[in-house]
């Protein structure tokens, strides 16, 4: 199966991802890992990202698509695969689609995960992190008191990306580049959307429910 997931920030998308290509037996892949693979293996792609990046430039399109279509040409992908974070806009989704056409392949889903802009900021704005470990906590979920970790003692604080005008700011950015590649999708005829909140175990029964009619 050839499934593409989409979803506002604070999600769920990374957890999710792992449980469904679980399930599925496909391979999990995300730009954040081809990315890290590409740098560190050395490769000739890794080495011009690493040039964007370390001047602090965003990655161009041509090199994160290039990553994508050598990931998606190798052996575990053949059978399927679940991309997490590609593609982000409508001419990364036509790229995509003319690449798979080239291969006589196409996608069968693209699973939404659908979060109420007030849960995400509920979920990203409550986060604390540990200073000293990095464990992150959650000030409702784990019940949390004070500001001290509670595995190592650390003093907990607020991450400037999780801040609430900070959230909200994510949310109006993904909105704006995300809505035209939801229609482009719904248009396709292979969106599928799944509510996203509540324990992770019901989200992910409720998204292989959504993707069974489409696994073949």
């Amino acid at each position: 199966m050839r499934l593409v997931l989409v979803g506002p920030p604070g999600a769920g998308k990374g957890t999710q991802a792992q449980f469904i290509a679980s399930n599925l037996s496909i391979p999990k892949i995300s730009t954040g890992d081809i990315f890290r693979a590409n740098v560190s293996g050395g490769t000739e792609l890794g080495k011009l990202a690493k040039t964007y990046m370390d001047r602090g430039d965003l990655v161009p399109d041509e090199v994160t698509i290039a990553m994508v279509r050598d990931r998606l040409s190798e052996e575990d992908a053949q059978d399927g695969f679940l991309l997490d974070g590609f593609p982000r806009n409508v001419p990364q989704a036509e790229i995509l689609r003319d690449m798979l056409k080239d291969w006589e392949q196409k996608l069968d889903l693209v699973l939404e995960l659908v979060v109420d802009d007030e849960e995400v900021v509920r979920r990203l704005a409550g986060r604390r992190t540990c200073s000293q470990c990095g464990r992150i906590w959650h000030v409702e979920f784990d019940d949390k008191r004070d500001d001290i970790c509670d595995v190592c003692g650390g003093t907990l604080f607020q991450r400037d990306d999780d801040k609430e005008e900070t959230v909200r700011h994510r949310l109006e950015v993904y909105q704006q580049q995300t809505s035209p590649l939801i229609r482009f999708y719904a248009e396709e005829d292979i969106l599928v959307g799944v509510d996203a909140t509540g324990p992770v175990e019901e989200v992910t029964q409720r998204a292989m429910k959504a993707i069974r009619p489409y696994a073949g």
